[in-house]
């Protein structure tokens, strides 16, 4: 088997400035480490891609890849899930929109988003993405993920969160006459207003979901009409991540869903834009 020169790693062995190889040393770990976990997923799917699509038994597929047919079973219960591929390989970062208040230089966080960030947070560790930090992106930057990210934000927000709505073929947001946020289905002309801000409003909100590539990462998009609803479509996604990845794998694509709450725990969740795949 050959190998490729490891330019970047020969790179950082290189590097005369001891701070700025021991700084770059820990970066290309952690880039090492989130690739062999990516490969450790890619091989449980190679297995139950075999088993599944062809008539071999586990014994049959361990004689092939070398190896024990309890080293099989041992990477089919421990291996990353196969939906763990929906984020992209990692890390990932978790963006979140700041907020400017008249009375305050720096930018805050809604508590809703403060919840999404968390909660998405949490759960990307559990399929073993490291995240590095939460990003607080200050509206008055030009701020773009550098790798794989989950993008909290709407396209009122900051730059980034209109540049990806943008380019969506079927869904968007708009502001309409009377000041409040529509998400539109410009495939029917549908037009859904958050249940905030109905005339009789119930404590739900609808929300923007897009999974799309960048260069050669993975971008996941939420965009809620209110905060409240970055929250709902934060839990919704991590929930139903194994079917949404069965049936759309490494596509693009993008939906809507709505979500009920008491207080800021959500209550329950439907879909109101059927996933639409990317052409």
């Amino acid at each position: 088997m050959t190998t490729s020169a490891p330019d970047e790693f020969e790179s950082v062995r290189a590097d005369p400035d001891p701070i700025r190889r021991g700084k770059r040393a820990g970066e290309l770990i952690t880039v090492y480490q989130q690739r062999a976990t990516e490969l450790a997923r890619l091989r449980r799917e190679a297995i139950e891609d075999a088993r599944r699509s062809t008539d071999m038994s586990f014994t049959e597929i361990a004689t092939a890849l070398g190896i024990t047919k309890g080293r099989v079973t041992q990477i089919r219960n421990t291996a990353p899930a196969p939906e763990r591929a929906f984020f992209g390989i990692g890390p990932v970062e978790v963006a979140l929109p700041g907020r400017l208040l008249r009375e305050r230089s720096d930018v805050v966080i809604a508590s809703e988003d403060d919840a999404a960030g968390s909660h998405l947070a949490s759960e990307l560790e559990k399929l073993a993405f490291v995240v590095p930090h939460r990003v607080v992106i200050d509206p008055r930057d030009e701020w773009e993920p550098k790798g794989d990210a989950v993008v909290v934000c709407g396209p009122a927000s900051a730059h980034i969160g209109n540049k990806l709505m943008s380019s969506d073929p079927f869904l968007t947001m708009t502001l309409g006459d009377n000041v409040q946020w529509y998400i539109v289905d410009q495939k029917t002309g549908d037009r859904f207003l958050s249940p905030m801000d109905e005339a009789h409003p119930t404590r739900a909100d609808h929300a923007y979901i897009a999974r799309r590539k960048l260069g050669s990462h993975i971008v996941v998009h939420i965009a809620g009409l209110h905060a409240l609803g970055s929250a709902g479509a934060a839990h919704y996604l991590m929930q139903s991540l194994p079917e949404l990845y069965a049936q759309y794998g490494n596509q693009e694509f993008s939906m809507a869903v709505t979500t009920a709450f008491d207080g800021l725990t959500p209550k329950s969740t439907s879909v109101l834009v059927p996933p639409r795949v990317w052409s």
